[in-house]
């Protein structure tokens, strides 16, 4: 069972940081209008409005601020301001140790997928969610963090897709951006899926991207011992001129079609307006029955 972080009070402090790309003080200013409308203290990573290149600073002032966060010996929660590219380059510099003796919520999605790797490998239960930039974005989404940072009870229900496979399963869930496991494969950071509920998201990939990605993650045996697949966005996919002949649902479902376990697709999260927040390293169960899918925590 995972380390679950406390949960989150009124007066209790989340900090914000830059991780990857750069995003304007305009950007994150309506985030921390919201947060603190929770009752929450609000503190900023030093360097978050830094900018080198496309990034939020450079490499070091990016793990500055990471390890600032970390080591916080008061904050409950970490906020990532936004995605895009970056947090890989930077993932390594960092010590997760403190961690430990202050565990804290870490929200975000997308690149942050690179940080939750690493708290995955270290038992330790995350957010996956929407960053600072896009609170303003969808109410619901952004109530959804609201709801998992302070511990309240989450039972989301949604439509049945003709693409799922029924059945039931109880299990920690894992994953999040596909590209981005995909990229960790391999390395310190690459997340192990047996006996695991795998969540899997996308943006912006050609359709033969995404099957490859799919046969990697099913030769290096990480679909065969599942509990169950949960399918979320598989946003603005792009095909060549010659079409792949499959979308990216059926690609995913093709991937594992040899295999007994639930599968759901349309899960509201990942690169679409409602993007549902969702725990990671938390037992919960998945039901898929011919009429509805539900998901709740254990």
């Amino acid at each position: 069972m995972a380390i679950t972080p406390s949960y989150l009070k009124k007066g209790d402090t989340i900090l914000i940081i830059a991780t990857a790309r750069a995003r304007s003080e305009n950007e994150i200013k309506p985030s921390v209008e919201i947060l603190k409308s929770w009752g929450l203290k609000v503190e900023l990573g030093p360097n978050i409005f830094k900018k080198h290149h496309q990034f939020a600073g450079t490499d070091e002032e990016r793990a500055a601020d990471l390890q600032w966060a970390i080591n916080h010996k008061t904050a409950k929660a970490i906020l990532i301001s936004g995605g895009g590219y970056g947090s890989l380059r930077i993932i390594d510099k960092a010590n997760f140790k403190p961690f430990f003796k202050n565990p804290k919520w870490l929200v975000g999605y997308s690149d942050t997928t690179v940080l939750h790797s690493r708290l995955t490998n270290l038992n330790i239960a995350a957010i996956h969610g929407t960053m600072a930039f896009q609170f303003q974005k969808n109410a619901e989404a952004t109530l959804s963090i609201k709801k998992l940072l302070f511990g309240e009870k989450v039972n989301y229900q949604f439509p049945y897709s003709t693409l799922n496979r029924i059945g039931v399963a109880e299990a920690e869930i894992v994953g999040g951006n596909l590209s981005l496991l995909y990229a960790l494969s391999g390395s310190v950071d690459d997340v192990s899926t047996k006996n695991k509920i795998l969540f899997l998201e996308d943006l912006d990939e050609q359709l033969y991207h995404i099957d490859r990605m799919m046969l990697q993650l099913k030769r290096s045996g990480k679909l065969k011992h599942l509990k169950g697949l949960i399918v979320g966005g598989m946003s603005d996919m792009k095909d060549n001129a010659i079409p792949f002949g499959k979308t990216a649902e059926e690609i995913v479902l093709d991937a594992v079609k040899e295999y007994n376990y639930p599968v759901c697709f349309n899960f509201p999260a990942g690169h679409i307006e409602k993007n549902m927040a969702i725990y990671l390293g938390k037992k919960a169960k998945l039901s898929v029955t011919k009429s509805k899918v539900s998901l709740n925590y254990l």
